[in-house]
């Protein structure tokens, strides 16, 4: 038997260079007390949490390995809610970073979530249509509404009722009562997707945007308020706004066609608001205070509206008032007091234009913050891993802008297209559209920041203290790391120069570029005009000219060869000295993208746009084998030093290693979220960094865990069953506009298969226990019965988190013996309120099945007394312990003369309802 050989695992160890990733929103957050200063923002898999005043990072959240899609801090500050792509719903603390509990409930990525008044109770959409509410104090979710066709892009808590708010792309708004669980009213005056909705004026307006220019108001008004407002005309203030009786007759049957008997508000179409941007509204939301509407589209302007308070509406109206009864006075002759005029505020007087914030890109979400000084804080984060912050004051006439931080210093503002090592393997180049950086592996730090143009390929010079980038213009650009500035730009190619590559001798390397040639460069030193010393310089020494674009160019170790990728899907290979044909490599289908040459020289691998990587012996060009490697184009492909092992990266966002003698794929790095563009090993073979469009850079380490291919084939194996499971449907799945707030997983079959083990295990001893007494009857005395080994061995059995979805995969045939030892789990007291939850949700479920069964209905009038009796026992205790309670705080505050903060809040509560009520009865009576 032959050994086997073993691999060493590559282990993600560090994301850096991203600042704010593009799915998720940012949030202001409340830290330590301290409001205004501290931002919540998506980075991927993770959240990061910035000091605006420092720019640096304080905290970071680290979830699942999916991308965060939503985020949300809680009432209270304590707490930061953040969902992920895989529909789970992750609640952090917000001093710690660390997971307090996961939700698990949607089946595809989250797009909102929303907190209550309180913080109590969370809400979440997702673009599975469905919305989740869960209790956060106790951690369960407890009902999935159903009613939108489309994705769920916003969702609102009314405080003064238990309503919730909801928008989604399939063009409707919909009003769910959380009491019954239904929705009550379906709001269908847009005629595209509803990107965005937003309460203001104490929750009596309702703006919501779409995909025109145009946003829509709808006055919002309760039916206490509807019946006190019930008075004639005469008896209000003739400035007062037009009620509903006073609307047109279409609004009027309009409104009574949706207003049911059930129904607690109104919502009436009120006006438009015009956008001065033309696209869909990407973003609309209110400050805490509601006086503050902001939105913006796929553009980079802000759009800021100032909606005025009751008071200033009222002055507003009385200033009309007085203007039009002078104006009526002069054209009738008539007193004042004779004229009879009605004065109404319009839309656009309510919400006035304030100012536009323009940002120095594409905005993807913003946050507002009012402080009481009427400062007015605008975060933005933007498109290209950015985020600004900005202040006005709202309370001028024309408030000035300032931007008062900016964080962009920790990562690229483009995609990053070229990667390097230093050979100490210390230092990382990475280059994009705008900037080359530099960054400490061991730190991650960014210690040099360079202007250039448009990178595509890079190298560090022999020596590490001067680099090269080759740029879309085909230009060379040669940079000095100790002073950071460009020494010398050499136009090297005519048009884009995609490829470089480092001769062995490292005196020299070669460029291969659009203009369908291959140039020889050497180093050497010049004379600096600026400097007495001389400077590193580059010069031309050969060119090969071909019929092709070069794509990818690389050196065999020896130097003995060159390769050269062309626009014609083909490789072609040339000796070194005599620039002479040797090889042609065909046999891809679409352009090769990249290659490299192993340490020896024997092997060239080559990875295409058709998916393919191919391995070809150098020797004779023969093809060895041909692997289908990505699921979308390879993009960079490079050998492990020292090894046959290479790395490939494709445009399906993974990077695989490969076996190039085996022909074996040996581990798939997850981790990017979107295409992998390149990637860069050091030169010790133990580091790799990788670059994707998710802007961020990722490194990875081997480490000195053996890999075993067996166990990896089974891991993946097992994966691809668990999302298959998970996506299929629940058999006897309960349909309606209100579900369970769980979901189908692996875990909870395996209860459901626990639970009918058990009851087969039940129906064996109760088989044996029978037999058992016949035998000692029929001996006359007492034999020892022997006890099931399954039964000693379980101490106690665990119970499933998601019991309904566990009970509702287990078949109607265990049912009936389930209910029998439910009767006698309640005669005996054992966990009442876990077996009422089950015997209510499996009578829920299997009503019709139970009820037409004859041979359970003894068993179920059994269960109705004996529950009855317990669930009283238990609310007597249950009573019995909280008068206890309430007999101890009575006595602690009567000897220490203190108040518990609980009785304090419940006062200032009834001093709060004394208040408003006070004030609704002196609305009614102007």
């Amino acid at each position: 038997m032959g050994l086997t050989k073993q691999y060493l695992r590559y282990a993600d160890t560090a994301l850096f260079g991203v600042i704010a990733s593009q799915k998720g929103n940012i949030a202001y957050v409340t830290l330590r007390g301290e409001k205004g200063r501290y931002v919540a923002v998506p980075a991927c898999e993770h959240v990061f949490l910035w000091d605006t005043r420092k720019g640096e990072k304080i905290l970071i959240f680290q979830g699942p390995k999916q991308e965060v899609t939503a985020l949300c801090p809680s009432p209270d500050g304590l707490h930061l809610v953040v969902g992920y792509e895989d529909g789970s719903v992750c609640l952090f603390n917000l001093l710690s970073a660390e997971k307090i509990v996961t939700f698990n409930g949607h089946k595809a990525a989250v797009t909102v979530l929303k907190f209550d008044e309180l913080g109590g109770c969370l809400a979440s959409g997702s673009k599975d249509t469905d919305i989740i509410i869960w209790d956060v104090i106790n951690e369960s979710g407890l009902y999935r509404l159903k009613g939108h066709k489309d994705a769920i892009t916003q969702l609102m808590f009314l405080k003064a009722k238990n309503i919730l708010i909801s928008s989604g792309k399939d063009t409707v708004v919909k009003w769910w009562d959380l009491d019954s669980q239904h929705c009550f009213k379906t709001l269908v005056g847009h005629r595209s997707e509803v990107w965005g909705l937003a309460l203001a004026s104490e929750e009596r307006l309702l703006i919501t945007g779409s995909a025109d220019s145009e946003l829509r108001a709808w006055n919002i008004a309760y039916s206490q308020e509807d019946q006190d407002s019930n008075e004639p005309e005469n008896k209000r203030s003739k400035g007062h706004v037009q009620s509903l009786e006073e609307s047109s007759e279409d609004d009027k049957a309009d409104a009574q066609d949706e207003v049911q008997n059930e129904d607690t508000v109104r919502c009436e179409k009120a006006g438009s608001i015009m956008r001065e941007g033309r696209n869909r509204v990407v973003g609309l939301a209110t400050d805490r205070s509601g006086r503050i509407l902001a939105c913006h589209g796929t553009d980079s302007v802000l759009e800021i509206f100032y909606i005025l308070s009751k008071e200033e509406v009222q002055k507003k109206l009385e200033k009309k008032m007085r203007k039009a009864r002078k104006k009526a006075k002069q054209k009738s002759n008539v007193e004042e007091e004779e004229l009879d005029i009605s004065i109404e505020c319009s839309l656009q007087e309510k919400i006035q234009r304030l100012v536009n914030i323009k940002a120095s890109a594409k905005i993807k979400s913003f946050d507002l913050m009012l402080n009481p000084k009427g400062e007015l804080k605008a975060t933005l984060m933007l498109q290209n891993n950015n985020i600004e912050c900005y202040s006005l004051k709202s309370s001028e006439q024309s408030p000035q802008v300032v931007q008062t931080s900016k964080i962009n210093i920790g990562g690229h503002r483009t995609d990053v297209r070229t990667l390097s090592f230093s050979s100490d393997n210390i230092a990382i180049l990475s280059a994009a559209a705008e900037s080359i950086k530099i960054w400490n592996r061991s730190t991650l730090q960014c210690i040099r920041t360079m202007e250039c143009n448009y990178a595509l390929c890079s190298l560090f010079v022999p020596g590490d203290r001067q680099v090269i980038i080759g740029t879309k213009i085909g230009k060379l650009q040669l940079f000095d790391l100790a002073s950071g500035c460009l020494l010398e730009t050499v136009d090297a190619h005519e048009g884009a120069l995609w490829s470089i590559s480092l001769s062995s001798d490292q005196r020299g390397f070669i460029t291969g570029g659009a203009d369908k040639s291959v140039k020889f460069w050497e180093f050497q030193l010049v004379k600096d005009r600026n400097s007495i010393q001389k400077r590193l310089s580059v010069k031309q020494t050969r060119i090969l000219q071909l019929d092709e674009d070069v794509l990818c160019v690389r050196y065999s170790p020896n130097q003995k060869f060159l390769a050269a990728a062309l626009l014609d899907c083909t490789v072609k290979i040339f000796y070194t000295d005599t620039l002479k044909f040797f090889l042609s490599l065909y046999g891809h289908k679409l352009p090769v993208l990249c290659m490299d040459i192993s340490y020896d020289g024997a092997l060239i691998a080559t990875g295409s746009a058709d998916r393919n990587v191919k391995i070809w012996g150098l020797d004779f060009g023969d093809c060895h084998r041909s692997l289908f490697a990505h699921d979308d184009s390879v993009m960079y492909l490079q050998f492990v030093p020292k090894t046959h092992l290479f790395f490939t990266a494709g445009k399906d966002h993974k990077i695989k290693q490969w076996d190039a003698d085996k022909f074996e794929h040996i581990q798939t790095l997850e981790g990017h979220h979107q295409e992998v563009w390149s990637l860069a090993i050091s030169p010790n073979g133990d580091y790799l960094v990788s670059c994707s469009h998710d802007k961020s850079l990722r490194l990875w380490e081997r480490t000195r865990e053996p890999l075993i291919l067996e166990e990896e084939k089974e891991m993946v194996r097992n994966l691809n069953f668990k999302i298959f499971f998970v996506s299929s449907q629940v058999p006897g799945e309960i349909q309606g506009e209100a579900g369970l707030a769980g979901k189908k997983t692996i875990e909870t079959v395996k209860a459901a298969e626990r639970i009918m083990e058990a009851i087969e295990l039940y129906r064996e001893e109760t088989m044996k226990l029978e037999e058992h007494k016949a035998i000692c009857k029929a001996a006359g005395k007492e034999v020892p019965l022997p006890v099931n080994p399954i039964l000693q061995a379980c101490g106690n059995i665990s119970v499933s988190l998601e019991l309904e979805e566990s009970l509702l995969v287990l078949p109607f045939s265990y049912v009936p013996d389930l209910l029998m030892l439910f009767n006698q789990y309640f005669e005996l007291g054992l966990e009442v309120e876990l077996l009422c939850r089950a015997l209510l949700f499996l009578l829920r479920i299997h009503f019709g099945q139970i009820t037409s069964n004859q041979l359970l209905v003894q068993v179920m009038e059994n269960l109705k007394k004996t529950t009855l009796s317990r669930v009283s026992q238990v609310k007597d205790v249950l009573g019995f312990n909280m008068a206890g309670l309430q007999f101890l705080k009575r006595e602690i505050e009567a000897r220490d003369e203190v108040t518990f903060f609980a009785d304090a809040t419940d006062r200032f509560e009834e001093k709060k309802k004394k208040r408003k009520k006070k004030q609704k009865m002196i609305l009614a009576m102007l």
